[in-house]
């Protein structure tokens, strides 16, 4: 105990005379989530200025490593997906999704799901009608200029003409109109969220061959979810308008999966009217029965109930549709924001209690799930940091980083499935994109994910020093590691390399020395920092000390590693988001797919 003691103290690498089972002894035990932290000060708003390192923290050194011989969880390749709301419709981005630079930035997040769906599924009506200069959705020439309704109709002309994908390059002026337009009807949006009463929205057939183009240029799978608000006098789902949807789109040989409705725990709210758990399951099986009569269909996937967040009435819901559609549906999925967007602060973003709150969801959804279907793949649908539309420079900034990489590991490590990020591009401040087609700081570290992190989640051995809570006080997690093979598709890298990601809410670094397998490796560092005078405000990041951005319309950086010298210890920088990708460990769990 003195050797460890003074090993820990001493903050020097463990010398080739350490006793084999050092690490064993000062390990604490085998957690999928590393926690070493301060007391929290979850209340402070206060500026966040670096601590000075005290002799104690300078000292402190954290020793990892990593189970290499079998992977704890296995994830879906589309782990990590997105979602597209339908006031897209509304505001008019749909006509824009064939954007050559909207394309390359969805590639790069390419393979994902896509979902369509949001808050205005349930008041969507689809309407066969081909002939664009006569089904144009919005609110029209009265109400926008003339000439810009007909640009969009020339576009949608000149693609029709293309073969195979269909790429625009929109002229500046017509991006700078929509924008315009797409303004004014954000206020239009946010009232109709804020009251909670939405108006009905039309999907045509041209949007929704625009809609299918965009996923299916971007290697995404489509997921649509259809109103399931339209009801017959004895409550049960209307069909009628989703089955011209499904013919129209079996007409075209679309690939597409399907969902019912958007978080029927709130219909009562949205029509005065509800639909139990029992019902619900009956209007999926009745979906199911549809989808089987189109020979295009008859395997398609299902998803559902995607309910909101698992209160006590909510679990009731799923637990009477797990009853009747349980076996129904390929996978469970619910909903979750963070915090209120009208009411965040950057500190908000820094409370690990926060960042905790996911971890009791996940245990009750699953507590359902396997009662009734054990073994049944769950997914979280619709997440975002923030409701109500986010908050501009918080829910959009570096800041909310944070809790989006956080959210990824801590469901992977749960088991989740799949997680859909909404949104990709939105009227509000929750999305990847901005309305000027440059990626905001969650792109950026969804791209880092997806480049580096692949499906099997290994879990991770710790040791290191840990202050004991006061009385009354709860140490939170402030530094926290997730540990994963290295993605397959990354050639840079063979396989059997593991990659670790770390994020680190304390304000002063962390050290931490890789030991066991990982010990005297090459490492590769991408650390993720804000760019600019901002802070954790600001909308643009820098990889290993250089700016991120497009090199053009069609071309994404390249994300250029940190060579680190084997053996070296890894400083972890203040509030900060990294990963490490430890080369040539020859990792068991790792070699084959």
């Amino acid at each position: 105990s003195e050797l460890i003691r003074g090993f820990l103290l001493s903050g020097m690498p463990c010398p080739s005379s350490c006793p084999p089972g050092l690490l064993a002894l000062m390990a604490p035990g085998l957690a999928l989530m590393a926690t070493f932290s301060l007391p929290s000060q979850a209340g402070d708003r206060r500026a966040l200025p670096v601590e000075k390192t005290s002799s104690v923290r300078g000292r402190t050194l954290i020793l990892l490593d990593v189970n290499t011989k079998s992977p704890v969880r296995i994830i879906s390749e589309n782990f990590l997906s997105l979602q597209l709301d339908p006031s897209i419709i509304h505001d008019g981005w749909l006509d824009f999704l064939s954007s050559r630079r909207l394309v390359t930035l969805a590639r790069g997040l390419a393979p994902a799901f896509l979902r369509f769906a949001g808050k205005r599924t349930d008041f969507l009506q689809f309407h066969n009608v081909k002939n664009p200069a006569k089904s144009r959705g919005g609110p029209g020439p009265d109400y926008y200029l003339k000439n810009y309704e007909d640009d969009i109709v020339r576009s949608d002309i000149a693609l029709d003409k293309q073969k195979g994908c269909k790429i625009a390059q929109h002229p500046d002026i017509m991006l700078e109109l929509q924008r315009e337009k797409a303004a004014q009807m954000h206020l239009v949006l946010l009232k109709e969220q804020f009251s909670n009463t939405y108006s009905n929205l039309t999907l045509t057939a041209r949007s929704l061959d625009k809609l299918y183009n965009f996923a299916d240029c971007s290697g995404l799978h489509l997921i649509f979810a259809l109103n399931a608000l339209r009801r017959n006098p004895n409550n049960s789902w209307n069909s009628s308008n989703a089955l011209s949807l499904l013919k129209y789109s079996a007409s075209k040989k679309y690939n597409i999966s399907w969902e019912l409705g958007n978080e029927p725990n709130n219909y009562r709210t949205l029509m005065g009217r509800s639909v139990n758990g029992s019902q619900l399951g009956k209007d999926y099986v009745q979906l199911r029965s549809l989808l089987q009569l189109i020979r295009t269909y008859s395997k398609a996937n299902l998803y559902g109930p995607s309910i909101g967040r698992p209160r006590k009435n909510v679990i009731a819901l799923l637990e009477g549709f797990m009853k009747v559609a349980g076996s129904t549906v390929d996978a469970v999925t619910w909903q979750h924001y963070y915090i209120d967007g009208r009411v965040a602060k950057v500190t908000d973003f820094l409370k690990t209690r926060l960042l905790d709150t996911l971890s009791a969801q996940i245990r009750k959804i699953q507590k359902v799930v396997n009662t009734y279907t054990p073994g049944k793949k769950i997914w979280l649908e619709g997440v975002g940091a923030t409701s109500a539309g986010g908050m501009n420079n918080l829910s959009d900034s570096y800041a909310a980083g944070f809790l989006w990489l956080n959210t990824l590991g801590l469901l992977a490590s749960q088991g989740i499935d799949v997680v859909v990020r909404h949104s990709f591009l939105d009227h509000g401040h929750n999305h990847l994109v901005d309305q000027n087609f440059n990626p905001l700081p969650d792109y950026w570290l969804s791209l880092l994910y997806k480049r580096l992190i692949g499906p099997k989640v290994l879990a991770i051995h710790v040791a290191g020093l840990q202050r004991k809570p006061r009385p009354g006080r709860v140490i939170r997690d402030k530094l926290r590691i997730y540990a994963h093979c290295t993605s397959y598709h990354n050639h840079n890298y063979v396989r059997g390399s593991i990659t670790l990601y770390i994020i680190n809410l304390h304000r002063s670094r962390k050290k931490i020395k890789l030991a066991g397998t990982l010990r005297d490796k090459i490492v590769h560092q991408y650390l993720l920092q804000p760019y600019g005078k901002d802070g954790l405000h600001s909308k643009l990041v820098q990889l290993n000390g250089q700016p991120l951005a497009m090199i053009d319309d069609g071309t994404l950086p390249e994300l250029k590693p940190r060579p680190l010298r084997a053996g070296r210890t890894l400083v972890i920088p203040p509030l900060t988001m990294s990963f490490y990708v430890v080369k040539n460990v020859n990792a068991l769990a790792c070699r084959y797919r």
